[in-house]
């Protein structure tokens, strides 16, 4: 290997926002992430499943009022031609 081409290979640490400190080896001293597997939720069991159905049943109320509001004015429009 040549000499001072390569990054040098320190002590680390990965600091993540809950507060877990871990200390790995890397070309940087200090490695800060958003969430690790102290926090994340897959790895801690707090998993929170989203409601999916009420959301489509939302979207379609709303897709409803949308088609509803349109043939209003579609049909308020032929009677002004009229």
């Amino acid at each position: 290997m040549k000499d001072g081409i390569h990054p040098k290979y320190v002590e680390a640490e990965i600091r993540c926002a809950c507060g877990n400190v871990i200390k790995t080896r890397s070309t940087k001293p200090t490695i800060i992430v958003g969430i690790c597997n102290a926090c994340h939720p897959f790895y801690t069991g707090q998993q929170k499943f989203v409601d999916t159905a009420g959301r489509v049943d939302k979207f379609q109320q709303r897709a409803a009022k949308t088609l509803a509001a349109q043939a209003a004015l579609a049909a308020k429009a032929t009677k002004k031609k009229k």
